[in-house]
């Protein structure tokens, strides 16, 4: 991108002609910054300029999560350009919704949020005498200043200036972009401060740090340069330091609420008379989350995955190596797919809860590690895709899940040694936003591939197998009465990323009529963190072909990237995706 200078000196002025702007003054640079009551320094006291960023740079912002949403729906959410109130990165609605919500955080003043490093950094500028302190963000004036008043209030930070993006600047440009608007803006600093000898700018985003150096060596080669209307107050020593972005996501539950209620927003105002004036192919589309599923299944919580995947470890050799082995131990499998109605009533519904008793062990082929259960009571109805209920515990890299139906001859484990624990029924799923289809049922949702939907559609049985008694089978048929603590269970509230048990339960109703998540897998707490590679509002890409953002990749086991910080917001690395293939779910 060309630097405001670079255009500006391309503007059309003679050497011998000095273009015809006023002089630069304290109030007229005020104008930038939304503390309207602030005075800033007069001009001959200021000898550095200290500017910081905000997203990711002094406080962990929420990303899009890529263990709840596909990855062209997270292109979708950062993209401007899709829905109407704008997206991510242009409604405060997201940003409010950190933490327990702005209310409740305002009063410990967001802690766990902040980049403490970056906050110490500007209590030290701002007693600086002879610095001026700035706060520089591309999010808007207009839907952020109340709320950036309110956060750094509650934080105790004082700023000289704090520059949002205004629709035009005080000299009425429009911003080209947000690189742009803060190009116009520093230059507006460094023009008015002309006796600071030096600047520094603190960014987490590599494009955006390079972007800041161009900017700066085209600044100084105009001051040192042969033009002399172009030398309007000398070079300056600047620095542009990288901060390591500390990215975060939103409670899973409160996270999808929030999408829902601006998808709401967007679908009220495309049903207005002026979108609906528009030609058909211009008009935007009604638009609508749907999910995903790869598989139904007994889902097992945290703790006693973790007891099994101990029993796993005390089955596999000693000599075979961490990095060809993936632990499981999260699911016993009723259906590799969206369940059928008549299958889900036969478990329960979502949310039943089913109490399971560990009978044995078994390895097959060296590949697979396996554990054979029974259900408590013994007589209990239960329903699973293989011939006998069981475990994968965990795979060696390569071996496929379903081949542990397959085993014959499992090793007893000794009743005092049995393990004991309790399921609830549930679905791994991801999410996606999509345009509403009118001819679309619910159950044809659940299919990204619309071509698995009519596969898979009416066969609801299979080689699945519906059990009762004292386990004995029943193939192909069979009701499954449901027992005396089977229950509709509401699902639990977010995305526990623990060995790729995310998503449980059924999902609650959520505000404004949408749905409130379909996860299960915890809150994720406050700190957390993902990697790099986050789209902010300063860099959203034209959309490809199939309107995403990039390479969709699995999100089951998101990686540490160097990046990762632990705060106090849940969080999953930033590879989100979902090419999904099953063995990878299981």
């Amino acid at each position: 991108m060309a630097s405001a200078y670079a255009a500006f000196s391309k503007g059309g002025y003679s050497q011998q002609t000095a273009p015809p702007t006023p002089s630069p003054t304290v109030t007229a640079l005020n104008r930038w910054s939304i503390l309207t009551n602030t005075q800033l320094p007069a001009v001959d006291t200021i000898k550095a300029l200290h500017v910081y960023d905000f997203d990711n740079t002094l406080f962990k912002t929420p990303l899009p999560n890529p263990a709840l949403w596909v990855g062209t729906t997270i292109g979708t959410l950062s993209s401007q350009d899709t829905l109407i109130n704008g997206g991510w990165w242009h409604d405060s609605r997201i940003l409010a919704a950190t933490g327990d919500g702005a209310d409740a955080e305002e009063k410990r003043a967001w802690d766990g949020w902040w980049n403490e490093k970056i906050v110490e950094l500007i209590t030290l500028s701002t007693k600086q005498k002879d610095a001026l302190c700035v706060l520089l963000t591309g999010r808007s004036e207009r839907g952020f200043s109340d709320l950036f008043k309110r956060m750094i209030k509650s934080k105790g930070l004082e700023f000289d200036m704090i520059g949002l993006k205004p629709a035009v600047s005080p000299t009425n440009q429009h911003f080209k972009s947000t690189m742009h608007f803060k190009q116009l803006f520093l230059e507006a600093m460094m023009e008015t401060y002309k006796n600071a000898e030096e600047i520094r700018i603190y960014e987490d985003r590599p494009k955006h740090v390079k972007g800041f150096r161009d900017f700066m060596a085209d600044y100084n080669r105009r001051q040192n340069g042969p033009t002399p209307h172009l030398r309007t107050r000398g070079p300056i020593n600047a620095e542009v330091v990288q901060v390591a972005d500390m990215t975060t996501t939103l409670d899973p539950v409160a996270e999808v609420a929030e999408v829902q209620h601006m998808i709401n927003l967007h679908n009220e105002a495309v049903s207005k008379p002026q979108q609906q004036a528009q030609p058909p192919h211009m008009r935007p589309k009604r638009l609508v989350i749907k999910k995903t599923v790869f598989f139904t299944g007994y889902m097992l919580d945290k703790q006693d995955t973790t007891e099994l995947i101990k029993i796993a470890k005390a089955q596999i050799p000693a000599g075979m190596p961490d990095h060809e082995l993936k632990f499981h131990a999260n699911n016993i499998l009723i259906c590799p797919r969206p369940c059928p109605a008549s299958i889900l009533d036969k478990v329960g519904g979502m949310g039943a809860k089913m109490k399971w008793e560990v009978t044995g062990t078994a390895c097959y082929e060296n590949s697979i590690w396996a554990a054979c259960l029974r259900p408590l009571p013994p007589n209990a109805k239960f329903h699973t895709d293989n011939p006998s209920p069981l475990v994968v515990l965990a795979l060696r890299k390569g071996a496929r899940p379903v081949d542990a139906g397959k085993i014959q001859n499992w090793q007893p484990v000794s009743a005092d040694r049995a393990l004991s624990f309790e399921t609830t029924v549930g679905e791994k799923v991801i999410l996606r936003i999509e345009a509403e289809d009118p001819r679309e049922d619910e159950y044809e949702s659940l299919f990204a591939n619309k071509g698995a939907k009519r596969k898979h559609a009416g066969d609801e049985v299979g080689a699945q197998h519906t059990h009762g008694g004292q386990g004995g089978q029943n193939h192909r048929g069979g009701r499954n009465e449901r027992r005396d603590f089977h229950s509709g269970g509401r699902g639990g509230r977010g995305g526990n990323n623990n060995n790729n048990n995310n998503f449980r339960g059924g999902g609650r109703g959520g505000r404004n009529g949408g749905q409130r998540g379909n996860g299960k897998g915890g809150r994720g707490g406050r700190g957390g963190g993902g990697g790099h590679g986050y789209r902010s509002l300063d860099d959203v890409e034209p959309r490809n072909q199939q309107g995403g953002y990039g390479t969709a990749v699995e999100y089951d086991e998101p990686t540490t990237s160097p990046g990762f910080q632990q705060g106090r917001a849940g969080g999953a690395a930033y590879n989100g995706g979902n090419n999904a293939d099953l063995q990878n779910y299981y």
